[in-house]
């Protein structure tokens, strides 16, 4: 096999991928008919005896000031409504969706009185087919929202008590991403898994087909064009062969000139390639989609994570997306761009996006900058059959949606033993994690599952240890000289947390610490953050410098992650208060993650 040429160009691309529109919900599918139905609808309580009509501002959630509403008290219904003036489609030809980005937690939705579809599940995107209730002219939407504070259904960081406790917050209820139209003709490409393979220098793809009938897929053909900066690099054409066919095509340059070059995508230069999708009829174009693609490689050996053949030391910080005003709803797109940007700012390579499956805006824009994402799941808080179902189906939804998004590179569907208690000792909450793991692995080969985050491990790619002792010196001497006796599952690497469940052991997997710090410093009095509070920016900067660099200078560990971003309601110990401002000069947070390694040597030889 001739060896992989990797092109690196100067020209970083800042710009946007071809198929980017401003503010459109689905960055890897993108047509340009649509509609966005945000804004103002109709909305009522549907627990009060006698409903008040109220104006609220979708996608914000009644709770959140930026709904008009800001209104914190837990409603287990909330309705709304509005009307949209439509076009008539010839069902024949023609498919009109509805789309809802999130809607949390059970949805259902009525269009001119007639139910449309209903939904069960928070994070997800969802789809109802509404071709056959519309009319020309004005349109009613009606939705239906039901919300509870159980704890079988996942919730991530929503409280499910009447009062913020803890590190849970002020819950989300109803529809708080967007939601939209999109004018579809009947058969059309519904879904592309996209698989980069780089030793082959090639892209492996499946196409989703929505064919209503079983001839429906008759003398149809599938055209993809693969573009490098406007440069096409592969066009193909294969036919359709039922709901799903498979293909796959060399990226290997066609001109006879650097006939092994392949474009990579990596955090310093993120290089992404343009594809269009043509869905053909005997010569007629039907449907037309574009997307984009990074090449990436990950893999694990000998105890290092590798991104495209080289290891890779992983500087991440935890990301819970909240706002102020909007919650867990992004205010913007603009402020998801100034997340990315501040994080970068700070000498942050990757982020662990937590308990929250983010706007898929927000990835878009992390596959651009070169941005790292760890895509974790929301958690659920009770272990049982209704837990497992409901869990289960959201998080393989969620795989399979964010699946292309290159800045992905690890999945985390559990975290802290958060819905399984005692998966430390108890082997049915232990085949749960296992049966997620394979699962995923299932769907997708390519990228590491952690399973659990932060200790008591079952099968796991990396094995991943949360720690907010606050003394770095501390923290350098116990990893360094109780090392062996840690990944042996023989002490506790955090008060009575092992780092593995009775039955597991270490197999070599790459050594991450990805809760660490946690410092709280300034803010709200009555906040709180892991530790002592500091008083001063120094007293905080000496701390931050030494927590950091002793995780650093442990020469087995391969990455760490920073708790946190920003500020969340009572929790004051992110680099940024909830505002996005920054608490210290960003940097001297840039310049102690940019410091070297020194390995085996312990922060208190490094730092004054």
């Amino acid at each position: 096999m001739e060896p992989v040429c990797v092109l690196k160009l100067q020209s970083e691309r800042k710009n946007k991928m071809k198929c980017y529109i401003k503010d459109y919900p689905r960055p890897q599918l993108v047509r340009k008919d649509w509609k966005n139905l945000n804004g103002k609808w109709k909305f009522w309580y549907g627990d009060e005896e006698q409903p008040r009509v109220r104006e609220i501002t979708v996608p914000f959630t009644y709770e959140t000031s930026a709904s008009g509403i800001n209104d914190t008290d837990v409603h287990g219904i909330v309705w709304y409504e509005r009307t949209v003036e439509l076009k008539s489609v010839d069902p024949d030809t023609h498919s009109v969706l509805l789309h809802f980005e999130g809607s949390d937690y059970r949805t259902r939705v009525w269009v001119n009185e007639w139910l449309a579809g209903e939904h069960t599940g928070g994070y997800e995107r969802f789809t109802f087919d509404i071709t056959e209730y519309i009319k020309s002219g004005e349109n009613k939407i009606r939705v239906c929202v039901e919300d509870s504070l159980s704890m079988t259904q996942p919730r991530g960081k929503q409280r499910w008590q009447k009062e913020n406790f803890g590190c849970w917050y002020v819950q989300t209820t109803g529809i708080w991403k967007t939601v939209w139209l999109e004018s579809v003709p009947k058969n059309y490409l519904k879904y592309v898994k996209m698989t980069p393979d780089v030793k082959n220098r090639s892209l492996h793809l499946e196409y989703e087909m929505n064919l209503v009938g079983e001839q429906d897929c008759e003398n149809l053909a599938i055209e993809t064009e693969i573009c490098m900066e406007d440069r096409v690099v592969n066009r193909s054409m294969t036919e359709v062969t039922g709901a799903r066919t498979k293909m796959s095509l060399s990226l290997e340059r066609q001109d006879g000139t650097e006939p092994w070059a392949i474009y990579l995508w990596r955090p310093e230069d993120p290089r992404l390639y343009d594809v269009t999708f043509r869905v053909w009829r005997n010569g007629q174009l039907l449907d037309q989609v574009y997307s984009y693609f990074g090449m990436r490689e990950i893999e694990i050996r000998d105890g290092n994570i590798l991104l495209n053949g080289i290891p890779l030391y992983q500087k991440l910080i935890l990301d819970q997306g909240y706002w102020e005003e909007s919650h867990l709803t992004p205010p913007s797109e603009e402020a998801l761009i100034e997340d990315i940007d501040k994080i970068h700012a700070l000498g942050y390579n990757g982020l662990r996006k937590h308990e929250k499956v983010e706007d898929e805006k927000f990835l878009y824009w992390c596959d651009v900058k070169g941005m790292l994402v760890w895509s974790e799941a929301p958690s659920t808080y009770r272990f049982d059959d209704d837990a497992i179902e409901v869990f289960s189906r959201e998080w393989l939804s969620i795989v399979k949606q964010n699946y292309n998004h290159p800045c992905i590179i690890v999945w985390t569907p559990f975290n802290e033993s958060w819905g399984i208690p005692q998966v430390r000792t108890d082997k049915r909450q232990q085949d749960f994690t296992v049966g997620i793991y394979y699962m995923t692995k299932a769907i997708d080969a390519m990228r590491p599952v952690i399973c659990n985050d932060g200790w008591e491990h079952t099968v796991s790619d990396i094995l991943t240890l949360h720690d907010y002792e606050a003394d770095g010196n501390r923290l350098y001497r116990h990893y360094m000289d109780c090392r062996e006796s840690i990944l042996n599952n023989q002490v506790p690497h955090s008060g009575e947390r092992f780092a593995f469940a009775e039955g597991y052991h270490y197999q070599g997997q790459p050594v991450i610490i990805s809760e660490f710090g946690g410092i709280a410093f300034t803010g709200d009095d009555d906040g709180w953050g892991y530790g002592d509070k500091v008083d001063s920016e120094e007293e905080f900067l000496q701390r931050f410098r030494s927590v950091t660099q002793a995780i650093k200078n442990l020469p087995y560990v391969c990455g760490y992650c920073y708790t946190q971003v920003s500020d969340v309601q009572q929790e004051v110990n992110g680099l940024m208060d909830i505002r996005r401002n920054y608490k210290t000069d960003p940097a001297k947070i840039k310049e102690v993650n940019d410091a070297g390694r020194n390995l085996g040597l312990a922060p208190d030889r490094e730092i004054s």
